[in-house]
This record gives structure tokens, sequence and C-alpha cells, in this order.
């Protein structure tokens, strides 16, 4: 597939904002998914060509947090093979099915997510008591890291959301160690997609430039800024993507909930 000079601008300028709100909240699928199917990218072929971008954007936000000591590989190896493993699964399973079998149960787990993110009193910058083993914590990301290799959007904000409400990390190492979890669900769906021969590589390798931009700036203001500003951006990206599924005649929500 050709694309123009222009649309591959268009594109990297979409990858710039999307890896720039990814890195501080998840959801910069809501930006890159659009902005590929709006160039005329056919949606298997946009779902792996946004991984191909995300992969970089994801690696320049999971490098910058590491230096700050935000992450912590060693103990959450765990939960971030089985995001991988996960993914594996779902891009496997994306290339043979319908995505919109799993769409109905999206916009609900959103709207909870967004309201978990408001009136949690606790979320903040230091680390609190875990809900569940690390056991337990590997399994839900494994899931989420299936959800993100079948469909995508949004699994940054799943990951977080469990990293906090679950792992007891503060709300910035939480977000660090999504980082790294997106990385390697990003890294095996896009390993799965170039094996079906679905990557559009110039547009993928354009937006990753505009990915790795924005993914450094969206992570030095989230060390900066802490919760103050992961926070909101979290309720609002969660509330912004169902938005997006409900009213999207193109999105496979809309098409499951409405036909």
């Amino acid at each position: 597939m050709i694309l123009s000079p222009e649309t591959i601008a268009f594109l990297m300028a979409a990858a710039l904002m999307a890896g720039c709100i990814d890195a501080m909240a998840g959801g910069g699928g809501l930006i890159t998914l659009p902005a590929l199917m709006a160039a005329g990218v056919p949606p298997v072929q946009a779902v792996a060509t946004n991984k191909l971008q995300s992969c970089f954007g994801t690696f320049g936000a999971c490098v910058a947090y590491a230096r700050r000591g935000h992450m912590d590989l060693g103990t959450y190896k765990a939960p971030i093979i089985a995001a991988f493993v996960g993914s594996v699964g779902g891009a496997w399973l994306l290339q043979r099915v319908d995505p919109s079998i799993l769409a109905g149960l999206m916009p609900a787990l959103l709207v909870a997510m967004a309201a978990y993110f408001t009136f949690s009193p606790k979320l903040g910058d230091a680390d609190r008591h875990a809900r569940i083993g690390m056991a337990g914590l590997a399994g839900l990301i494994g899931v989420v890291g299936f959800y993100d290799g079948f469909f995508g959007p949004g699994a940054g904000a799943f990951y977080t959301t469990i990293f906090l409400a679950l792992g007891g990390l503060s709300i910035l190492r939480a977000t660090a160690q999504t980082k790294a979890a997106n990385f390697a669900s990003n890294v095996a769906g896009l390993l799965t997609m170039i094996a079906g021969g679905h990557v559009i590589w110039i547009a993928g390798l354009a937006m990753a430039v505009g990915s790795i931009a924005g993914g450094q700036i969206g992570s030095h203001l989230a060390m900066r800024f802490g919760s103050r500003l992961i926070k909101p951006l979290l309720i609002i990206m969660s509330l912004a993507l169902t938005a997006k599924m409900l009213l999207d005649p193109k999105n496979p929500v809309h098409l499951y909930l409405f036909g």
C-alpha cells in the first residue's frame, strides 16, 4: 500500500501526540488507530502497523523511566512475560476472527476505570500494600496482553489500573511498569503480525519517529508532575475512548452494540 507524503506527515503528527499521551496515561491507540484507518488502511493492517510504531514509542518511554529508577524489571518479570504471551495469542486470534466479539464489554470496563480513578482517595505517589500475589497479577496482566494483541486501544490504561488497584504501586511506578508490559505486548503482537504479512513498513517506521519523540516528552512530564498530571489524563482517556467506541459507526464496539 502506497501512502502520499502528506498522509505520512499526518500519521507522524498523530503518532507524536499519541506517544506523549500514551507515556503518561495510556490510550495512544485512540489517536493512532483512527488516524491509520482515516488514511485508508484496512483494520487488521492498521492494528499491525500501529504495533510497529507503538513499539518504538513504548521502548523510548521504558528507557526514560528506567533511567530515573522508576521501573523494577526484576520483581515484575512474570507480569511482563505474561503480557508477551497473552499478546501472541490475541494477535494470532485477530487474524482469524471478527474483533467485535470482545467489543461489547469495553465501554463498561472503561467507565468503571474512570470511576475508580475519579473516586479513589488512595491514588498518589507512594506505594501501598498489594492486594494480590505476583501470580495473580501476572494472570491479569496476561489477559490484558491478550486484549492488546487482539484489539489494542486502552490496554495501557488497563495495565495501569491493575498495577495501581491490585499491585499496590504508586501512580508513577504503575505507569512505568505499564510501559514495560505494554512494550512486551506490542513486540509480541508485532512479531505475530509480521508473520502474517500485515505490517505497512513505511507508514509504521515514519510514525515511529513521532512516537519516540512523543514518548520522551510524555514520560518526562509524568515524572515531573506525578499523580497531579497522570490521574486526570487517565480519567479523560478512559472516557474519551468510551465515547469514541460508542459514537464511531466504524468502530467494532458500535457495530457490536448497535449493528
